[in-house]
Order: C-alpha cells, then structure tokens, then sequence
C-alpha cells in the first residue's frame, strides 16, 4: 500500500469515492442477488462498521453469529460482497491518492520528496555536476524484476474490470454536464455489474503460459508507454530545458532502468518450469514487443506527412526513403512516410522471423530483417535527425523521440529473463554427467557427490580448463538431467536469436560453497552458453551467463562475504568479471527464506551486515558489486516501502546498481496502470540516485560511528530475537501441528493461484514449506508474525538487564534505543515497517483461528506465548517511539479503520467455514470431495482478505 498522505478535509473525496462505488455494488446486489441477501450483507456491514468505530462487543458478537447461521451461497454472496467492496475501495483509494500526488506537483514550489525533480535537487545540494550525473546514468543499472510469486490471488479479469473502473472514476473528475456525469454512472454501474457475474476465482490452476500473460498485460498497459516516458522526463531535467521548442531533443539516454523477469526461467522447486517454458516466455515476450513496435512505426507513418514541397529534408532520409522500396504515387512528394514505408516491412520481417507471427497488417513487399536492435535504432535517428534540421523537433517529441528509447531500452527481447535452479539439482547433474563420462578419481570412477570442497574447486576448475565436452549426445541420461541440460540448451538458443541481453543471470538458489557457483560455469560450458577455451587454453572470450549466488538463510547470509572473496579471487573468474560482465558481479539477498529461518530482526539485521562485508570484499578487488533484493508484498519479506528501503542500504550497496524483484499482488498494486506505475518507476530511479551520490566519504563516516555506537546492541537485540523465534517455530513441540490447523495453509495451497508447488515436499514439516505460503498464512489469520515476533523479547530483556557495554542504567537503555530510532536510517525504517505490521495485526481475528486446533493444551500454550510476545512489541514500540501505532500517520490509521470493518467479516467467515469443512474432514471427505460452495467460500475469503491487507504475500 503507497503511504497515504495526512489527513485532512481533502480527504473527503476519498470516501466519497468508496461511497460511490459501495453505493453501485449495493445496488448490483440487490438487483442480482435479491433484497434478503442484499439486507444480510448489510446488517453485517453495519455491525461490524460499529464495532471499528465505537469499539462495542456487543456489535462484534453479533457479526459473528450472523456469520455463523450463512449456509451455502449465501455465505459465498457475502464473501464476495466484502471482497469486491475491498476492491473497490483499493480503486478509490489508488485514485484519489494519484489525484493528490498530481495537485501535490502543481501546486509546491520544491520538488517532491521520491520525484525526480527532487532527486536532482537533493544531488545538485551535494554539489553534482550535470557531467558527474551523465557519467552515473551511464553506468547505471535500475531493474525491477516480475516474478510469478503465489501471492497475487486475482483473476486476470478481474484485474482488467478494475482497469476500466479506475478510468471511469478518472474521467469522472472536472467539469462535466449532468448527462456527462450520468453517463458515466451508468458505465460505473455496468462495469461492477460485470465484475458481480465475473468468476472470482480460477477454475484450474495456473500454467506457467498463464504466468507469463499475465505480467505481459503490464507491460501493455505500463511499461512500454510509461518508461519512455520517464527517459525523457530525466533527459530534459540534466539536459535542461531547450532553448527554444524547435532545438533538437536530447539524444536517448543510455538505457539504465531495464525490465526483468523469473517468469519461464525460474525452475527452483517448480516442476513445471523447463526448456519449453523458456522458448515459450522469450517468444511472448518478442512478440508482444514486436506488436508494439509495429503499430508505432505505423502511427508515425500516419503523422510524419512533412511534403518536400513545404520543407527540406536530409540527404540521409531520401537515401533511406529510395531503399524502402514504395513507389505509391501518392507518397512520392512524402520521404518520411516512404522511408516509413521500408521501415515497416523491415520490422514485419523481423517480427516474422524472431517469432512466426500473423500480422495484423501485412507488409507491403519482401524485406530484410533488422538484424539488431542498433540497425532499427539507426533508421529512426535518420529521421529525427532530419526532422530536427529542418524545425521538425516538435514533431519527433509526438512520438518518435519515444520510439526510439524504447528501442534502446527493450531491444529485440522486452524483458531480460532470469535462469534460476537450486544448488543441489547442479550437483546431481554434474555427478552423473562426470560418472557416465567415465572420469576417473583416484583409481575409481568419480563420484562427485562425496567429494569435499577442496577436491571439488580443483576439479571444476581444471574441467572449465578443458576443451573436451563431458556430455554425449550418444548417453542416455536421467531425467533431471536431461531437463538441466536441455533449459541450459534453449539459453544458448535464446539469446543467439533475441541477443544476449534477453538471458543474463543464472541464479543459484541456496548457495553455501564455492563449487555452488563454479558448477554452472561447468554446466555452461557443456551446453555452448559459454564456449570452451582456446586449444591454447586461453580463457573463452564470450562470459555466457553471469553466475549469481542467492544468500538465504542466516548462515548462508554470514558465510556470503566469504564465498565471494573466493569466487572473484579466481583468476579465470576475475577474467571473467572484469571482460564480459563489464566489471560488474551481482549477488542476490533472499529475504523470505531469512525471515523464516531467524526471524524479522535478525533477518534484517542479517542482510545489512552481508552487505556491509561485501562492499569491503568488491572494494578490495576493484570491482562492481549490484545487489539484487529478493523482496516480497509482506513486511517479513522485505516489503514495505521501496524508496526508503534503498535510502536505508549501507553506504556503498547502491552506487547505481539495484535489481529487485516484484511479486504477487505487488506487482498489480504498483504497476496496474500508467499513473500509478509511473510513479512507482519514479521511486526506484530517484530513491537509487540519492543513494549513489550521497556524499560518500560523510555517508560511509556516519554509517562507521553508528556502527560503532550501536552495532554491538542491534547484534545482541539480534541473537536473543533469533532465541525468541527460533525457540517458538523450530523447538516447540507441536508448533507444526499448531500452524497447520491455526492457518489456511491446506487450503492456500487447493486455491490456483500460481504454478509453484506450495510446499518443496510432502508433509507437515516447517523446514520444507516455502517461504512465501508462510508469511501469506500468517496475514491470512490477522497474526503477520514475521514482522515482529522477538523483537519484543529482544528489546524488553536488553532495557531489563542490559548487556555488555551497554549503558549502566535502564533509563539510558531506552535513551540509546530513543536516539537510534531517530538517528540510524537502518533501524528506523525496521521499526517503521514492523509498526505498519503491529497495525494489521488483530489478536482477537487471531484467537478465533487458535480455536480450530483441536487441543486445548496445544492451542494454549502456543498462542498465550504468540499474545505475550505481540504485547510486548507493542510495549516496547511505543516506549521507544514514545507514540501510539500510527499516530505519525493517521490517513493511513483511518485507512486501515475503513478497511478492516470489510475485512472483519471474511476472517469471521473464514474461520466458520474452516471448521466446517475440517469437521467433515474428519468423517473422511477429502477437500476435492468438499461441496462446492464450501470450497468457493474458503477460497473467496481468501481473496477477499489478501485484498484488504493489500500487502500480504
């Protein structure tokens, strides 16, 4: 959720949106569905409306038993008349706040804080010259990375309908005749309409083709009109503005804010991901941007109509106008439309051939094929340098200034498309590919798998040394193994077809050594992604895939720096590094598995050492460090706001270079339109610039003295959180059986929202449940605990009892806790985003899925311990911020007011229709076996909650 601004008597318009929009879904329901249904909803909307407000038991009590008696559909009428409501408000909500961010730059003289024009302001105080900040721009590198996370609950169709309401509700604004207005009421009404009778949720799981047409509706609907957009908003605020409008645009800015994606190439757990689903992805991809291109340069050739009898025009252009091949007559006093012309039937030819399309408009005669990305760009610098010699710049801003940064920037291949696979799965594939090569170790056939580090490194390296193959096209492998080499094959094919930069990275999952990464170098070499050295044995010139280490546990986090020094302290890496990757090496951060295995604190306190460490180990050898954020919506996840999460990095972590992934319902939350995603764009571009040029020797000083001055009590907060959670999740007997039957976890997984398996094995362990079903059922029951659980134990223990070098007394205790709060970035956005947590989380909704577990003992036990720690927290926060939650935000306060008076009554609902459908699993039906309008209200609630919280996966 975007921080709402403060209150004020401007928010009216805000809830005389929803009021709108919950007036038009009240009418639907009553037409639809009939006046006894109609009233039902209503009498649970007032009580639970009441009990948020004045806080009555009486109100709530009532709710509850009003729930309890819906049977049937008309349970499933009520969960979805929350639900929409909560979609709608998210709409008028999303709005208004685009509506006031736009008065906001109208109407301030400063720039806004997070807007670009604010970030260059904040680096022309520091004293950055226009050439210092080309020369950043030039060299850097801003991704946001779409991934297929199951976090993100809605249908497609619903996520279109929403689309056009939020237009309707846009168009609604300024001055209107009455019938205007009526009108579109009316369109209003129609589209709820619609999304009542829309299917709510899937009928099947999702497929990985369905995945990967998802995300491509954003770059439709956001990226591809937007980021040019914002290029050009960056270029005339270095450039400044022209001198006169009829002075030639800037020339397009080195691409640095790229797209990327995990969609089709991401296989770590995820059976269904393979060689099929990577051709498939980058297919898509090409062909949605081919699509794009080809009624672009069409629309120009609708407005370039400049005649040579009226204006002059380059040598350049009539050259390129002759080799076009149009001879209409009716075009020949035209040499931007004839050159337009060839230029069409050049890119319809290369759409054909990159990807088999049917075009919608033919080209007129044969042509060759763009053979990159730079021959298109070429032919459209012709004509906007013909156009800017000739009093043409006007007209090349229409348009074509657009086009051409979107060349630059998406190429031939949309978006680079990330390989990720787990460790072990490279080690299995190595182990047979050397025992059926018939290696010999030590007199015996070679067994990799029971090798030590030190015989691993030394064997990987001489065989990435070798010119011989390993793999036979004439053995018949397993399986697994075949699929490895087959995804690495179609990378090698990929990026021969659409460019290198449609592949980049292969990541590798759960990274603990060494070998980890030097066996995808292996792995590459076999498959042609990186070709084998010379006969002389010089090292191949091509770097193939960059080999990305993802740190996700605690210990992995720690042993990271150490791994890294070892990986770039090889001489054929560092050539490696230094050649083809450009003197760039990227390291990845997973947030989700951290968090769950150490807990909020420590996980962030975790990933902020790593990175201190790692800025030291690329300093020393010279080399570029980007790290890649693996965050997810949740604040466990490393959610939460994504400006000042970049401000908040160690000095040096940024320096220009930041990919980070974009998943689940965050993706929609961000980017479902042109506006709001643009301003999200915005966000990383300026928050990544700030923190690149923040005066570093004064930035890298303050960071060494709050380091000195605070790190030893973050790392003793830090161990005594991790005992605290580590103590609950992972030692307490029965706690696995407590979370299981306490959560929708079960039903998480029967809801098609995702192609991922929820779990990495059978069973009930919390070892092997995925990180982000985690997190997404702890939201799911009110309780959120990874982003708080220990911290309350950690802080209440350490003002109690203090710790070595620590101040003498508890009143300075708390001073010490007082002053980091306000003064270390690190330690202030932790506990803003724990606070934003504390404030979702509802102990009462939270006791009422306590009652599913069917032991008492066990039931409580496990959650007097969870209230005792929320308690706490909550004490502790407020001691230090010396505030109550959110009393520095009270538009996002009545927000969540607003919000969980709808959500109140699907956790009400949800946890009655749970202990329906447990009970009959007991007499032996299988949740398949479920009537359906008990597995609909299981999973409309579902969706309906992920949708008030907004940030839940």
């Amino acid at each position: 959720m975007r921080t709402p601004r403060p209150q004020s008597s401007s928010d009216e318009p805000l809830r005389d949106g929803i009021r709108l929009l919950g007036r038009l879904l009240g009418e639907v329901i009553k037409e639809c569905e009939g006046k006894p249904a109609f009233d039902t909803i209503e009498t649970l909307r007032r009580s639970a409306v009441r009990f948020r407000r004045e806080g009555r038991a009486a109100d709530a009590r009532r709710m509850r038993e009003k729930v309890d008696q819906l049977r049937g559909e008309d349970a499933n009428a009520v969960a979805r008349a929350f639900s929409y409501f909560l979609h709608l408000a998210n709409i008028a909500e999303d709005h208004e706040q685009n509506k006031q961010q736009r008065a906001d730059t109208l109407a301030q003289t400063a720039p806004a804080r997070g807007s670009l024009r604010g970030a260059l302001a904040v680096l022309k105080e520091q004293g950055v010259t226009g050439a210092r900040l080309r020369k950043l721009l030039a060299d850097a590198c801003v991704v946001p990375v779409l991934t297929a996370h199951p976090t993100e609950v809605q249908r497609k169709s619903t996520l279109d309908l929403h689309r056009l309401i939020a237009q309707a509700l846009a168009r609604r604004e300024g001055e209107l005749t009455g019938s205007e207005r009526e009108d579109i009421d009316l369109e209003l009404l129609g589209r709820i309409t619609t999304l009542w009778q829309t299917r709510m949720l899937r009928e099947s799981r999702l497929t990985v083709a369905d995945e990967i047409e998802n995300a491509l509706s954003y770059y439709r609907s956001t990226f591809l009109p937007v980021i040019p957009r914002l290029y050009a908003d960056l270029a005339r605020l270095v450039e400044g503005e022209p001198r006169s409008p009829f002075a030639a645009a800037p020339e397009p800015l080195q691409p640095f804010l790229r797209m990327g994606s995990w969609i089709g190439g991401d296989r770590d757990g995820n059976p269904n991901v393979d060689a099929g689903t990577l051709e498939h992805a980058l297919l898509r991809q090409a062909t949605v941007l081919f699509d794009h291109y080809l009624l672009e340069v069409h629309a120009l050739g609708q407005e370039l109509s400049a005649t040579r009898w009226l204006t002059q025009v380059s040598p350049a252009l009539l050259a390129l106008g002759e080799t076009g091949g149009d001879d209409s007559p009716h075009r020949r006093d035209e040499p931007y439309r004839r050159a337009l012309v060839g230029m069409y039937n050049r890119v319809a030819a290369t759409a054909q051939a990159l990807t088999g399309q049917d075009l919608a408009r033919r080209p007129t005669r044969p042509a060759p094929a763009y053979a990159a990305p730079a021959e298109l760009a070429a032919d459209l610098a012709v004509l906007a340098e013909s156009l800017a010699a000739h009093h043409g710049a006007p007209v090349a801003r229409l348009r074509l200034n657009a086009l051409r940064q979107s060349v630059e920037v998406f190429g031939f291949h949309l978006a680079t498309l990330d390989l990720r696979q787990s460790s072990d799965v490279h080690e299995r594939t190595l182990t047979e590919l050397f025992q059926r090569a018939g290696v010999q170790h030590e007199g015996a056939l070679l067994d990799y798998a029971s090798l030590d580090e030190a015989q691993r490194v030394t064997l990987l390296r001489a065989e990435l040394a070798q010119g011989r193959p390993l793999a036979s096209p004439w053995i018949e492998y397993s399986e697994e193994t075949r699929r490895e080499m087959a995804v690495l094959r179609a990378a090698a094919e990929g990026r021969a077809r659409y460019g290198e930069a449609a592949l980049r990275q292969a990541i590798v999952s759960h990274t603990e050594t060494l070998s980890d990464l030097l066996e995808v170098l292996v792995l590459q070499k076999e498959t042609g992604l990186l070709p084998a050295p010379g006969a002389d044995g010089s090292p191949a010139r091509d770097g193939g895939l960059m080999v990305v280490p993802l740190f996700e546990t605690i210990p992995d986090l720690e042993n990271g720096p150490d791994i890294m020094a070892r990986f770039l302290d090889l001489p054929e890496v560092r050539a490696r590094v230094r050649g083809a990757q450009g003197g760039v090496q990227e390291v990845m951060l997973g947030y989700s598995d951290s968090n769950k295995d150490g807990g909020f604190l420590t996980s962030n306190w975790a990933l902020y050492q790593t990175e201190r460490a790692l800025v030291d180990v690329f300093s020393e050898r010279g080399i570029a460090l980007r790290l890649f954020h693996g965050r997810g919506g949740t604040v466990g996840r490393g959610g939460g706001s994504s400006f000042d999460a970049i401000l908040a990095q160690p000095p040096g972590t940024v320096a220009g270079q930041i990919r980070l992934t974009e998943q689940g319902e965050v993706i929609q939350s961000k980017y479902k339109d042109a506006e709001v995603g643009r301003w999200h764009l915005e966000l990383l571009v300026s928050a990544t610039l700030e923190a690149s040029q923040a005066p570093r020797s004064r930035a890298a000083s303050d960071e060494d003295a709050y380091m000195a001055r605070y790190g030893d009590v973050v790392s003793h907060l830090s161990e005594a959180a991790q005992r605290a959670y580590r103590s609950l999740v992972y030692d307490t007997p029965g706690f696995a059986q407590y979370f299981f039957a306490a959560t929708p976890i079960n039903e998480i997984a029967g809801l098609n929202i995702g192609s991922r398996p929820a779990s990495r094995k059978a069973g009930q362990r919390i070892e092997d449940l995925r990180a982000i079903p985690w997190g997404f059922s702890w939201s799911q029951c009110r309780l959120l605990l990874t982003g708080w659980y220990g911290v309350g134990t950690a802080i209440q223990d350490y003002l109690a009892e203090g710790a070595a070098g620590a101040p003498a007394s508890r009143k300075a205790r708390l001073a010490q806790l007082r002053e980091m709060a306000g003064a270390w970035p690190f330690f202030r956005v932790l506990l803003s985003n724990m606070e934003m947590v504390l404030a979702k989380t509802d102990l009462a909704i939270a006791a009422r899925y306590a009652e599913l577990v069917p032991q008492k003992a066990l039931r409580e036990r496990i959650f007097g311990r969870i209230a005792d720690e929320h308690a706490r927290t909550l004490a502790v926060f407020k001691e230090i911020t010396q505030r109550e939650l959110l009393a520095d935000n009270p538009a996002l306060a009545a927000s969540l007011r607003e919000r969980f008076a709808y959500i109140d009554p699907l956790n009400a609902l949800q946890v009655e229709v749970l202990r329906r459908h447990r009970a009959g699993l007991k007499r032996g039906t299988a949740l398949a076996d479920t009537p359906k309008p008990m597995q609909r209200a299981i999973h409309l609630t579902i969706n309906g909650i992920a949708a008030g919280l907004r940030n839940s996966g």
